[in-house]
Parts: structure tokens; sequence; C-alpha cells
């Protein structure tokens, strides 16, 4: 699944492969520093592909010898995360944007008994959006909830005119969702997966991973 505003770059070999490999891998998983490494590189990769398509304009440069002309950058994006596991992600990201100006979620899933999958959202610290490039990463996008849920907050403080949605993996079904609630917004993957299980887990998928880059939740 690719068009205009679907992005992933498993789809053309390269080290992206590789990096998604090692964090689906469980040989791999009790090394929770390389895990937010490679989660942490994947971002640095992503956040150099959305570089492409922002706005640049032609500038002179100064040289010890000459001048050239070069394009850079006109505006730097603004970079949210959820907490805790978008992070080692959201790092890779503020790397390559280190000029960027940042914004914090705290939002997580309920899962009780009988009951339909809630996302509650108890945390919110944002810089002024209006008129921003909002980028917004999340490792794992499988329902899609709690991205739409974490972006809707954000409106609070602006409203963005571009926006992109980062995440490492992604299932199906919460692409849809968002492409549904957001059609606006550019999605940008390590990798698209086959399907939910009945507890909304990716499959293949990873695991969970905030439990794997910062430890078990208690």
């Amino acid at each position: 699944m690719e068009n205009n505003n679907i992005h992933i770059l498993t789809n053309t070999p390269s080290l992206a492969n590789h990096y998604v490999a090692e964090l689906r891998n469980v040989q791999v998983h009790g090394d929770s520093m390389r895990f937010r490494r490679n989660l942490e590189r994947l971002g640095e990769l992503l956040a150099y592909e959305i570089s492409k398509t922002l706005p640049y304009k032609e500038e002179t440069i100064i040289t010890p010898l000459s001048q050239t002309n070069t394009l850079l950058l006109t505006e730097q994006p603004v970079l949210a995360t959820i907490l805790r596991a978008g992070l080692p992600l959201y790092q890779g990201m503020l790397n390559y944007f280190d000029k960027a100006y940042s914004t914090f979620v705290g939002a997580y899933r309920v899962e009780e008994e009988n009951t339909q999958l809630q996302i509650n959202m108890e945390y919110l610290a944002s810089t002024n959006l209006h008129d921003k490039i909002l980028i917004l990463a999340d490792p794992m996008l499988a329902t899609g909830r709690s991205l739409v849920r974490s972006y809707e907050g954000m409106l609070r403080h602006g409203k963005p005119k571009q926006v992109h949605f980062a995440a490492a993996i992604a299932a199906p079904e919460g692409l849809a969702y968002v492409r549904e609630q957001v059609p606006e917004a550019h999605v940008w993957l390590g990798a698209l997966d086959d399907h939910l299980n009945e507890k909304s887990y990716i499959v293949p998928g990873l695991g969970d991973a905030g439990d794997l880059a910062f430890g078990p939740k208690v």
C-alpha cells in the first residue's frame, strides 16, 4: 500500500530493513540499549526522508576560498511524540532536526475485559502549533486511536499547516483509521505489517516497544 501520502521505507531495500529486522528479533530483545538505538536510527532515516518534502530556499554561503549557493530549510518542524515508547524514535528525528521545538503527550490505552479499547490522555506539553509543520512520532501504529487522540489534543495549541505521522511499524487497520480521521496527514512507516490480533497488537510486529526500550511496566 503506497500513495502520495503513505511512505514505507522497507518497500525499498535499504538499511531500514536491517533496523526493523533487529527491532523484531527476539534474540536482540534482551538488549534494551540496542533496541533503543535501532528505533533512534530508524527515526533518523524517517526524518531524512521527510526532510525531502519540506520547503527550502536558496542561500549564499561564504567559504574560506569563495562563495557558493545551496538550498536550506526555510523553517524547522515541530517534533511531537507519545511518552514513553516514542522517545527513542523522537530522539532520532531530533538528531536531524536539531533546531526543532518539541511537544510531548502522555497517552495510553486502557485494556479491560468486556470493554472497548479506550485511550486516556493525561499529559500534554506543547509549543505553539499554529501554521507549523508538525511531525508526530510513535513507534507502533496499531489501532491508530492513540495517535489520532494525541493529535486532536494538540490542536488546542494551533492548527498545523502540514502534518506528518511517523511510525516504525503499522497495522493496516491503524493506517486506515488514521487516513480516515486525518486525511491530510502524510504517513511515514518503517514497515506495514499484516494485521492486528484480538488484543489489538500488531502481527508479526515486535512486542511492546515501551517495555523493550525501558523495561516492563508493573
